[in-house]
């Protein structure tokens, strides 16, 4: 999810990217990373909090046809999806309700922008220590991720609860016992960049117990 740097722990890859965690999709060499598929600015946002809608579509021309102002359609995991972020229980004309993910704490009359990437990673690969100018949430499709933060650790897997991290110092780390695959969401400052390093706080190693 992810950071101004990605570590592959297993091959020792270190990469840095000027527009955050991951490498954009167009300069993609493989499966494995974390890719930017699209950044929208979505403007100003007058609540103190709103929800991430995901939805898929048959094809790109019906989820085009669907989407509102703050909605971003993308190609991912062989799939066509509708990433909205809108209030609570916005719903599109059409489509296949896949999550709500919130409620997101944002600044009431924040401007901001979306920052949607696509994450497949094996167990052991990790980020660097990093935060983010607004949100972090992700949705697993399949696998297992921990995320360390000050305040402890939080694990998502495929099946369960959607994961939702404000702003703040966070380390994460692929585990359980298969490929992780998910899409990620970094709700940010439209003024700031999306992701920075973190040296002044340090994981205590949780998601390896």
């Amino acid at each position: 999810m992810l950071a101004a740097l990605m570590m592959f722990l297993g091959g020792g890859i270190l990469s840095a990217q000027p527009s955050g965690a991951c490498k954009l999709v167009a300069e993609r060499t493989g499966e494995l990373g974390c890719w930017i598929i699209a950044h929208d600015a979505l403007g100003a946002f007058a609540e103190a909090r709103t929800y991430w809608h995901v939805h898929t579509f048959p094809n790109r021309t019906e989820a085009e046809a669907a989407k509102g102002p703050r909605g971003t359609v993308v190609d991912s995991m062989g799939k066509v999806w509708l990433l909205t972020i809108e209030a609570q229980g916005w719903r599109p004309t059409k489509g296949e309700r896949v999550a709500e993910i919130g409620p997101l704490p944002i600044r009431a009359g924040g401007t901001y922008s979306a920052q949607y990437m696509e994450a497949i990673f094996t167990p052991g690969m990790t980020s660097a220590t990093h935060d983010h100018s607004g949100p972090e949430a992700w949705y697993t499709l399949e696998g297992e991720t921990c995320l360390e933060t000050p305040t402890g650790k939080v694990i998502g897997r495929a099946g369960g609860p959607p994961i939702v991290v404000p702003d703040g110092p966070m380390h994460l780390t692929a585990t359980g016992t298969g490929l992780r695959r998910a899409l990620v969401l970094i709700l940010h400052d439209s003024a700031k960049p999306s992701s920075a390093l973190v040296h002044d706080w340090h994981p205590k190693g949780l998601c390896k117990e």
